[in-house]
């Protein structure tokens, strides 16, 4: 790298009040020469040793321009990845890009996160260094574990990344006080992507170079960290089937008014009339059958797994209305008599509460019967309706 070129990194680094945080444990062998190559490039070094029993503690000494702090016991790669922010937060930086300590990564490519990020402004995003990973040289656990992490992010958040295992990265240290983080070791790294997500921060892949070379020490355990990564994403799914999906449909529907959510979301969507048409029967399915409370929910996570058109599929949900309830009670009803043969049907002039009550049997029966029918027929018009737009438009 030519020194015009460095002075300009450096200068860059200075401005951005940007920092490298180096969190390591027992990296003796690749330590030393990733601290001398960051040194050309900025002084802003924080090395979080993580109960190292090895010579690290020798190799730290010899810089007495870096910050270093210190771990008494192992504590984790995120315990320490949060302490080196909390640390670089409080002396007055703004950005941090954390870089692994086993010799993976080449600090060449720090220019290309600085690339990312415009001087003077509010850069709200996090950019996650993106390795090739179908090179012959990835481990297949590597591999597998990177595209296990991908599919859960996609479907927490609805973004796709390429790689959301890297642990170089460029961080804005205010998602350190902005994110509830509970997790310390390298689920960590999940967990702050799929929060910080849902807080609306943006995150981006760009491309890196990677090094698995020989020597290179990892101390993920594939068993009991890969177990600790489950359990995360299981809780994170979990809430954002429940809270999350939920609140941003809910947030986007209100944006808009009935005409432009009819072109942008039913006319102009890209997906085919097929797709849209079931989408809205199984929503119109869904909000007439009596999951009463679990509606959106049920209607989320069958949008995801069978990949509909969720706004369609959720918007349909919602025909179960205040001033509809007790017509599609009164029919349902009645269609169970029907289809029983009832002649006992209570019907009296109860509360809604006690018609359901007094002919429980009757109703589930028949709020089945009339979802089953009202969602195909409902899906049939809708799919006859939007093939004939979609012919008229093209």
């Amino acid at each position: 790298m030519k020194k015009k070129d460095i002075n300009s990194i450096k200068k860059k680094i200075r401005q951005l009040r940007c920092c490298v945080i180096i969190p390591t444990y027992n990296n003796e062998n690749t330590l030393e020469s990733i601290i001398n190559n960051l040194l050309k490039l900025t002084d802003h070094i924080i090395v979080i040793d993580d109960g190292s029993t090895d010579s690290t503690n020798r190799i730290l000494k010899q810089y007495a321009n870096i910050h270093k702090l210190k771990n008494n016991k192992n504590s984790g790669k995120g315990f320490s990845l949060k302490k080196g922010m909390n640390y670089a937060k409080s002396i007055g930086l703004k950005y941090a890009i954390t870089i692994d300590s086993d010799g993976q990564h080449y600090t060449k490519d720090i220019p290309k996160f600085l690339e990312e990020i415009k001087i003077k402004s509010n850069n709200n995003i996090i950019i996650i260094g993106s390795r090739d990973m179908n090179k012959v040289s990835v481990p297949f656990g590597s591999r597998f574990g990177n595209n296990f992490s991908n599919f859960w992010f996609n479907f927490q958040t609805n973004i796709k990344l390429k790689d959301t295992q890297s642990g170089y990265r460029l961080y804005p240290l205010n998602v350190i006080e902005d994110v509830n983080l509970i997790t310390n070791r390298f689920e960590f790294e999940i967990e702050i992507l799929v929060k910080s997500a849902w807080k609306g921060i943006e995150i981006k892949n760009i491309p890196i170079n990677v090094s698995y070379k020989k020597n290179r020490v990892s101390h993920f355990r594939p068993f009991i960290d890969f177990l600790r990564i489950s359990i995360i994403n299981t809780w994170l799914v979990i809430y954002a089937l429940l809270y999350i999906k939920p609140r941003d449909f809910v947030k986007n529907f209100r944006k808009k008014n009935i005409k432009k959510f009819v072109y942008e979301d039913i006319l102009e969507n890209t997906d085919s009339s097929l797709k849209k048409a079931v989408s809205i029967s199984i929503g119109i399915f869904i909000g007439l059958t009596p999951f009463w409370g679990y509606q959106t929910l049920i209607v989320l996570f069958l949008a995801v797994i069978f990949k509909l058109n969720k706004v369609l599929a959720f918007t349909f949900s919602n025909i179960s209305i205040p001033p509809l309830i007790p017509i599609i009670i009164y029919s349902s009803i009645n269609i169970g008599k029907f289809i029983v043969g009832d002649s006992n049907y209570n019907n009296s002039d109860n509360t809604i509460y006690m018609e359901i009550q007094g002919n429980l049997y009757l109703y589930l029966i028949g709020s089945f019967t009339l979802a089953f029918f009202s969602s195909i027929i409902i899906g049939l018009i809708s799919y006859i309706s939007l093939k004939a737009i979609e012919t008229k438009l093209k």
